[in-house]
């Protein structure tokens, strides 16, 4: 018997442990239960291939149980995937699993009949049993066709079982399914088994650790998971549902974590919902991580900054700058909002802690915020996204409010009156607080921050400019305006063109000198590339070239003027951008280890 386990993920960084946890814990059942002749593989893919592509590779695995992994950017993939698949191999048996399916099993197995059933909560004892079962049902059949007195005792079993390959699809009785299991029979009549019970942390394999199988994760980002479950209770969020905190033993966890270091992986993503909901699990891992550093590997962690005490923050401060990442999810600073989705957050605190990680320069902090949340309209979203900006977080990341099947905030929709779409991703249409023009108007903002703000590449220029407005927010609602007055929105635009972009902004909305605005703009530009060609938007240098050379060979004697502009960019910026003329030098091996812009010093004479 062959089972594919397939993944389509949203972008190919990305990989789905879920179907590699699947399948080791497939392997370890079975061959505890001395249970032979399965194979159980793994099939990854992106919302990127064509849909034919995915198709193609899945029927040339042959495989006898074909289980889906479903998501919110998967799910129109799978559905089409499926019926294909259902039509072209009646016989091929085919399941599904994840959030996007588990909440209403009934419905969506009545939206696509061509699916066998539904893992629905945690897979990793379902699955196994899952296999278990139909490979009790390949022995069943080769019963058959032994000798009847061979036979006698599954005589019974086999009269039933005649009848059910009789059907279109197998629909097999609920006695003979494992917990965690939905499926239609072929009357049309719904079951649904009990649950699972909650797998503990310490019986999940390490799914990365196979010879050879890093090699499949090169370039791409490892997920790894410490904890289950959450002890918050916001609205918006599906972990929500689930409140029974559980850990991973620290032991293991520190092994693991080795392994990581020791291949020297890029970076490594906890997927626990508040990593630090637990202080003392929280310390051990971030101590192990500071000792053994190897220079390379990046931590993420998304936590809660509100609850990290001194002494936490004293573990953080004491990091090699690159070591450790922060997520934070602020959502919104309006306290009725707060209430109305059921979030505990000191705000206070948060701006706190932020600010004395952020002087310690050595933590990347990426704050979230989420528009269409009740009682929140286009004001109010401004003030949340000012009081966030004003935290100077390494990233800004302005979400939309999602109403996912099975949260909280399904029902709490209804309530407020809240549109949202009907079809994956679930996003906010509008809101008694704010309509679809704002919705739009924040769109165009998002992306002014993605370009202008989170990709670090104009960080001079937007504190320039923001000193032009009176709050933040408004700098980023006129960059949108002009960007869409420009229907620069229309098309893909290279760097140079952004930056110009900027130029004629800063030319069009504020008072701005066009000689400063043109230097500060050369500085972000070398800061982050040196650039051969030099962008239109710069001053000329030709006048500076003997100066320069003297800057050169005074700084560096040892080594030729060729050498030196080989290796580094001088730029010479002049008033109103600097007070007097200045020489400084763009030093590309030697970066932040942060933002990545190369280390700059001003050359004297």
């Amino acid at each position: 018997m062959k089972c594919l386990l397939v993944a389509i993920n949203s972008k190919y960084i990305h990989s789905n442990p879920a179907v590699y946890l699947l399948r080791e814990c497939a392997l370890r059942d079975l061959k505890q239960k001395q249970i032979f002749g399965v194979e159980v593989e793994l099939a990854e893919y992106t919302i990127n291939h064509h849909a034919s592509e995915i198709f193609d590779d899945i029927y040339l695995h042959h495989a006898d149980l074909v289980c889906f992994s479903c998501y919110i950017w998967n799910i129109e993939y799978v559905r089409q995937l499926v019926r294909n698949l259902k039509n072209l191999c009646p016989n091929v048996k085919i399941w599904v699993g994840g959030p996007e399916v588990s909440y209403d099993c009934e419905s969506f197995l009545r939206s696509l009949p061509q699916v066998d059933g539904i893992l629905y909560g945690e897979g990793e004892k379902s699955f196994p049993a899952l296999i278990e079962y139909y490979t009790a049902r390949e022995r069943d059949v080769k019963c058959e066709n032994d000798s009847k007195s061979e036979c006698d005792a599954k005589s019974e079993k086999r009269d039933m079982q005649d009848a059910l390959d009789q059907t279109k699809k197998m629909n097999p009785s609920s006695e003979m399914l494992p917990n965690g299991t939905a499926w239609l029979d072929e009357n049309g009549v719904f079951h649904q088994t009990s649950p699972q019970p909650l797998t503990p942390m310490e019986d999940l394999p390490f799914i990365y650790d196979e010879a050879g199988r890093m090699d499949g994760f090169k370039n791409r980002i490892i997920y790894y998971e410490t904890s289950r479950g959450c002890p918050f209770s916001c609205s918006y969020c599906l972990s929500s549902i689930d409140k029974k905190l559980r850990f991973r033993p620290l032991d293991t966890v520190k092994k693991e974590l080795a392994f990581f270091l020791e291949q020297r992986v890029p970076q490594v993503k906890f997927v626990d919902r508040t990593f630090n909901c637990k202080k003392s699990h929280a310390m051990a891992i971030w101590q192990f991580i500071r000792d053994h550093d190897n220079g390379v590997t990046n931590f993420h962690f998304e936590i809660a900054a509100d609850i990290l005490d001194e002494e936490e923050i004293a573990l953080l401060k004491t990091m090699r700058p690159g070591l450790v990442q922060l997520e934070i999810g602020v959502q919104t600073a309006n306290p009725d909002t707060i209430h109305a989705i059921n979030r505990k957050m000191d705000l206070a605190r948060v701006a706190q802690v932020t600010e004395t990680i952020r002087q310690s320069h050595n933590i990347h902090q990426h704050l979230d915020l989420i528009a269409g949340l009740p009682l929140e309209d286009y004001e109010s979203f401004g003030h949340s996204f000012d009081v966030v900006y004003q935290m100077k977080p390494s990233q800004l990341q302005l979400g939309f409010l999602k109403v996912l099947k099975g949260s909280p905030m399904q029902a709490q929709a209804s309530q407020y009156g809240i549109l949202s779409q009907a079809e994956p991703p679930y996003e906010v249409l509008k809101t008694p607080w704010l309509s679809y023009d704002d919705i739009i108007r924040l769109k165009g903002l998002e992306e002014m921050v993605e370009t202008y703000y989170n990709s670090g590449q104009f960080s001079n220029t937007v504190k320039v400019l923001c000193k032009q407005f009176d709050r933040p927010f408004l700098l980023f609602e006129a960059l949108s305006d002009e960007y869409r007055a420009r229907k620069m929105h229309e098309k893909k635009h290279s760097r140079e063109a952004q930056y110009q972009f900027i130029r004629d902004f800063a030319a069009a909305r504020t008072t701005l000198d066009d000689i400063l605005v043109r230097q500060v703009l050369t500085l972000d530009y070398y800061l982050r590339d040196y650039a051969r060609k030099r962008p239109s938007f710069a001053l000329e240098q030709d006048s500076y070239k003997e100066e320069i050379r003297a800057v050169c060979l005074k700084a560096f004697p040892e080594s030729s003027y060729k050498d030196v502009i080989r290796d580094y960019h001088i730029e010479v910026f002049v008033p109103p951008f600097t007070d007097e003329k200045q020489f400084v030098l763009f030093d590309y091996q030697h970066r932040d280890p942060l933002d990545q812009n190369a280390e700059i010093r001003v050359l004297t004479w």
